[in-house]
């Protein structure tokens, strides 16, 4: 059984897309590192068939930081079956008037945030791999 991938946005620039990377490396690198693996959208972006051939087919989670969605839309332009999108700007909205952080550094509190989204997202994996058994 493959690992479910869990791609994010690459969203330079915007706290929103810090906290979906944070995400992503967080999950696969921390708390379901046997499960789940990610890998770099910029690749999927320009066609790297390697990439290409590593999600095609595959289980995909992807966190974007706003509502164009690039991750969810390249990954299934490139063969991924996306399982659940998510947006921390919709995470956000739940925490109204709280300081994240910036593109380069969260605050505690964006970390509170981004642990909430990798809570729901990790829900997610076990999911889908139950699902897929």
């Amino acid at each position: 059984m493959s690992k479910v991938k869990v791609i994010s946005c690459s969203g330079v620039g915007k706290v929103f897309g810090l906290m979906a990377r944070e995400a992503a490396l967080e999950i696969t690198n921390k708390l379901r590192p046997n499960e789940t693996e990610t890998v770099c959208l910029a690749h999927v972006v320009t066609g790297d068939t390697d990439i290409k051939e590593k999600i095609e087919g595959c289980s995909c989670i992807t966190i974007d930081g706003c509502p164009q969605l690039c991750a969810a839309k390249n990954i299934e332009l490139a063969g991924g079956i996306v399982k659940a999108k998510y947006r921390t700007i919709d995470e956000m909205r739940t925490h109204r008037g709280v300081d994240a952080g910036t593109a380069t550094i969260l605050t505690d509190d964006g970390w509170k945030i981004v642990d909430e989204l990798c809570t729901k997202i990790c829900s997610n994996v076990d999911k889908i791999l139950k699902e897929e058994k």
